[in-house]
């Protein structure tokens, strides 16, 4: 019987540790490619956007129809967001409101638990299999609301730190900065769901 190929999973290399996550996504078994240019999207099979600065990676995005582009993209594979990432995907930002590609139904504040020194490890509960998960927050968003299609995966002090919607996996912590690959083994499991039953 010949070997399922591995999906090739991109991680959008603008700022932020795209090289964690590179790591992480090869420790699960996929293939990890880094994307700086449109075109690039055209033959993944799902994307990674990564923490930073959310108004830096607009600014990127705003030359040669990048935005447009991740616009389509976002809209029907797989996409996962940290961070930033997460404030991108959300459909609503606030602290300030600021653009975004609006395809979660989800309400985040940016920098809502303080500044890089408020920044911290925790161990907390969540749905996936195999008990307790560290998660590192940096100078992380807080999700405020979601809609009803969205499943809350793990909760910090009552709000959603790590959520899906379909096809999309966002997380307000870092987890490309912890050893425990569960986050990413569940994106890369969300890839091959999609590949077997296209949106």
């Amino acid at each position: 019987m010949a070997r399922q190929k591995a999906p090739l999973i991109g991680v959008l290399a603008i700022q932020g540790d795209y090289d964690a996550h590179g790591q992480a996504l090869r420790d699960v078994g996929a293939d990890a490619v880094f994307i700086r240019k449109p075109a690039e999207l055209a033959n993944i099979d799902g994307l990674i956007i990564p923490g930073g600065e959310s108004t830096t990676f607009l600014k990127f995005l705003a030359r040669d129809g990048f935005l447009d582009t991740l616009q389509s993209f976002v809209g029907h594979k797989p996409t996962f967001g940290t961070c930033a990432g997460c404030i991108l995907l959300a459909g609503e930002v606030r602290n300030p409101a600021q653009e975004s590609l609006g395809v979660l139904d989800a309400t985040v504040e940016r920098n809502a638990y303080g500044r890089q020194i408020d920044s911290s490890i925790q161990t907390l509960e969540t749905k996936l299999p195999g008990g307790p998960l560290e998660m590192v927050f940096i100078r992380a968003p807080r999700i405020l609301k979601t809609g009803p299609d969205v499943e809350v995966l793990a909760a910090r002090d009552g709000f959603p730190v790590l959520i899906r919607q379909g096809h999309l996996l966002a997380a307000t912590f870092h987890p490309e900065l912890s050893s425990d690959r569960r986050v990413h083994q569940l994106f890369l499991n969300l890839v091959r769901e999609q590949q077997i039953r296209p949106v």
